[in-house]
């Protein structure tokens, strides 16, 4: 069992920054893709962002692609997510996620794929 706990959100004006972290719980870590989902109210959870074990592949959503960028940090089993350029249309709950002993060298997620989620922690963006 994989448990997956985020940090880091919180409120902010447009144009501001935020880092999300998220630390895993398990001896493995470096053989799960890690990733960030989002989803807004009245929204389908969407995929954001995604590393692949090593850290090597990254993976974005077009709408966050030049503004997010994901890393990882094995040693101390966390993957982070910052934020800047902070839009509106990125306030949502941001959910962690960990596709465990899949495929090495990939990066993109896809909902189906997951095999543990965290609780989640909301990011507002104020206009």
């Amino acid at each position: 069992q994989v448990q997956l706990v985020e940090s880091g959100g919180g409120l902010v004006q447009a144009g501001g920054s935020l880092r999300l972290s998220c630390a895993a719980s398990g001896r493995t870590f470096s053989s799960y893709t890690m990733g960030w989902f989002r989803q807004a109210p009245g929204k389908d959870r969407e995929f954001v962002s995604g590393i692949s074990w090593s850290g090597g592949n990254t993976a974005y959503a077009d709408s966050v692609k030049g503004r997010f960028t994901i890393s990882r940090d094995n040693a101390k089993n966390t993957v982070y997510l910052q934020m800047n350029s902070l839009k509106p249309e990125d306030t949502a709950v941001y959910y962690c996620a960990a596709d465990v002993f899949r495929d090495p060298n990939r990066a993109t997620m896809g909902l189906s794929e997951i095999d543990y989620w965290g609780r989640g922690t909301q990011v507002t963006v104020s206009s």
